[in-house]
């Protein structure tokens, strides 16, 4: 892991963000937020409605797939509670954003994420590592299946492509968890889920014969899937990974293993805040608008305690990726044992 202090407190980072008023909720942008996104939703459906059963579908399904990520990116926001911090408010807006518009499982990902944000880049404990069909350290490629290994070996070519089935395994990962019973509403999200599943449906064959409906959706969520790996990879991925019991303190853990944007406002609009992962790690309740004013007090404490603070463009970032993708196949290469 990248040399660190022994321990850095988070305490006086943490006050000048209190004192600085960005931890206060931002009404406001969020009902703006809210009323935006859902015409945009609206627009969405709207223009597919219109089209009808045309190859011009194609555009709408590019749109949606943008829409649903937006979509996405403001029931994250809800999760961390930067919306409101009214418990059955967050839960509805949650369930209505995640299991009715998305069709994924707003309480699984939030038993996800929130082991997420506990133990970033933890090769044992972070679901977000240990979902993936790709390694992020060698110890990932023992004793795996023959088709995981063989996606190994062309891991960096092949990540890009296979973000393609993340709305795939969304819904896949909420199903299981609420077969498992691991969520606190189990028949109101199923209820939810199918709901979605039903309407989403009947749209798509009403309006499309079946050829178009099939391209339409391969490519609504392949699209959706891609915009959501593109926004959440740069975050961690290729950043120092981890093992075994031992912790590095609270605001070290956090910084290390993330990864900020350099960034625009077109790249917080694009980005929906993640941007500024660093920021949002420490401060996952700091409402969206807010971690760009955090960024420079986070900036400004870690260089005065000597941490490394790592902030790249955004095309840099997914070189990085891919290069930290490329290195774990070349080690796990290296470590194979030849034959004859």
């Amino acid at each position: 892991m990248t040399t660190a202090p022994a321990h850095v407190s988070f305490a006086p980072l943490q006050a000048a963000v209190r004192e600085a008023g960005l931890l206060r909720p931002r009404t406001g942008y969020y009902t703006l937020k809210f009323a935006a996104n859902t015409a945009l939703l609206a627009a969405a459906w709207a223009l597919f409605g219109w089209l009808g059963d045309s190859w011009w579908q194609v555009a709408a399904a590019v749109l949606l797939a943008f829409a649903y990520g937006q979509t996405g990116l403001l029931g994250h926001d809800v999760g961390h509670a930067q919306v409101t911090r009214d418990r059955r408010a967050m839960t509805a807006l949650g369930l209505v954003h995640g299991n009715l518009l998305l069709g994924f499982s707003y309480g699984w990902w939030m038993s996800h994420h929130t082991r997420h944000h506990n133990h970033p880049n933890h090769l044992d404990h972070d679901p977000d590592i240990l979902r993936r069909v790709v390694a992020f350290s060698p110890r990932q490629a023992e004793g795996v299946s023959r088709l995981r290994a063989l996606v190994i070996r062309h891991q960096a070519p092949l990540f890009f492509p296979l973000l393609n089935l993340e709305a795939v395994g969304l819904r896949v990962g909420s199903v299981i968890a609420i077969r498992r019973g691991i969520v606190r509403h189990p028949r109101t999200e199923s209820l939810l889920l199918a709901l979605h599943a039903v309407l989403y449906t009947t749209a798509v064959l009403c309006v499309l014969d079946p050829l178009r409906a099939l391209v339409f959706v391969a490519v609504h969520q392949g699209l959706f899937g891609v915009y959501l790996g593109c926004v959440f990879a740069p975050n961690h991925k290729g950043m120092p990974v981890r093992d075994g019991d031992t912790e590095p303190d609270w605001l070290s853990r956090q910084v290390l293993t993330s990864r900020n944007i350099r960034s625009s406002r077109l790249h917080d609009f694009l980005f929906g805040g993640l941007n500024y992962q660093i920021e949002h790690h420490l401060f996952p309740t700091v409402p969206r608008p807010n971690l760009r004013r955090c960024r420079p007090l986070t900036m400004a404490h870690c260089a005065a305690a000597g941490l490394p603070y790592h902030e790249v463009s955004a095309t840099r970032s997914y070189i990085e990726v891919l290069a930290h993708l490329r290195q774990v196949t070349d080690q796990v290469r290296r470590s194979a044992p030849r034959r004859g």
